[in-house]
């Protein structure tokens, strides 16, 4: 049946109802105990932050909840769902709005980053969520990630083909094909691509860890200030500026830390991986203090009247991930 409405992915900075994210427990994800369970220590200290400032409901299998209740303060509620990881924006919920107000969640079908991973229970969370939401669940004809594309909530996105042009999620659709049915699944006018970089991670590098609109036209993007010609991420990183540039869109550049307190080639420390909810913006901190200083500033000048609160998330980028990777936000109807 066709869809009668439109419905629009709101930006991320429009009033939510709520945040949605999940607890991770998988034991082949999560093969060391002492590091599982600092990685569910950094989930929770991020539930609690933006417990501040909206509701959280935190995705359990029933089994968890009582390991995860400890801890979380009254504003995070868990939810009986079950989970294999942490990243929300990758398997859980997408909402969008339609033309009349309403609510609905978009199906952009999550199947592990092209079966890297044990997602049995996370490719299900969607479908679970709408369910238990009386939402309906709006085919994409997609397979994928929220993380893999951006979007300014005024028809605009931009994402790396390296995420959706893959025989990994979306064998035998061509560029276009994927551009057109991303916007319509999130009520978008037209996509920016950029190539990304393949299988150099999981995510064949979302552009989350990369770039955000943070306006219409207006676009927050972390480059180290140093590339290093022989880096691919560095290399893929610039290449997506320019073409950003090139689309004429406004660009302020955070630059990477460079005396992070982790220091391994695999780490993400991304500035660009923040979650902005109602009145506050929850962003990363690495322990490089000028950069630090940076990115607050930047991101203060960005989001005017919210508060910036910076947590340590280290484990998350570890993982090769970060605060917005681990969130979903749910509009406000």
């Amino acid at each position: 049946m066709t869809d009668p409405q439109t419905h629009v992915m709101p930006a991320e900075e429009a009033p939510h109802q709520a945040t949605f994210m999940q607890w991770p427990v998988h034991p082949k994800v999560y093969r060391d105990r002492i590091f599982r369970e600092m990685v569910q220590q950094t989930i929770t200290d991020i539930a609690n932050a933006i417990a501040e400032f909206e509701p959280v409901y935190l995705l359990a299998d029933g089994a968890e909840h009582r390991r995860a209740r400890r801890g979380l303060s009254d504003g995070v509620t868990l939810w009986d769902i079950p989970t294999d990881d942490l990243w929300c924006r990758d398997a859980g919920p997408i909402f969008v709005q339609g033309s009349d107000g309403t609510l609905a969640q978009r199906q952009i079908q999550f199947n592990g980053w092209g079966r890297r991973q044990p997602h049995r229970n996370d490719a299900a969370i969607a479908a679970r969520v709408a369910e238990r939401l009386d939402l309906p669940l709006l085919p994409s004809g997609l397979v994928g990630e929220g993380g893999g594309v951006e979007q300014s909530g005024h028809g605009l996105l931009m994402a790396h083909e390296s995420s959706w042009v893959n025989p990994n999620r979306n064998p035998g659709l061509s560029r276009d094909e994927i551009g057109a049915r991303l916007c319509t699944a999130l009520g978008a006018e037209r996509i920016i691509w950029s190539p990304g970089l393949v299988g150099e991670d999981i995510t064949d590098y979302h552009i989350d860890s990369l770039a955000r609109f943070t306006g219409p036209e207006r676009v927050l993007i972390t480059l180290p200030d140093r590339p290093d010609p022989r880096d691919p991420f560095h290399k893929a990183a610039l290449e997506t500026h320019d073409i950003l540039a090139a689309a004429g869109l406004e660009i302020e550049v955070i630059p990477e830390p460079t005396r992070a307190r982790i220091e391994h080639p695999d780490f993400v420390a991304s500035y660009a991986n923040y979650y902005v909810c109602n009145g506050a913006v929850i962003a990363p901190y690495f322990g490089d203090a000028e950069t630090d200083e940076i990115a607050a500033q930047a991101l203060a000048r960005h989001y005017p009247g919210r508060e910036i609160v910076m947590l340590n998330v280290d484990p998350l980028g570890e993982l090769g991930g970060g605060i917005h990777c681990a969130t979903q936000q749910m509009p406000a109807g």
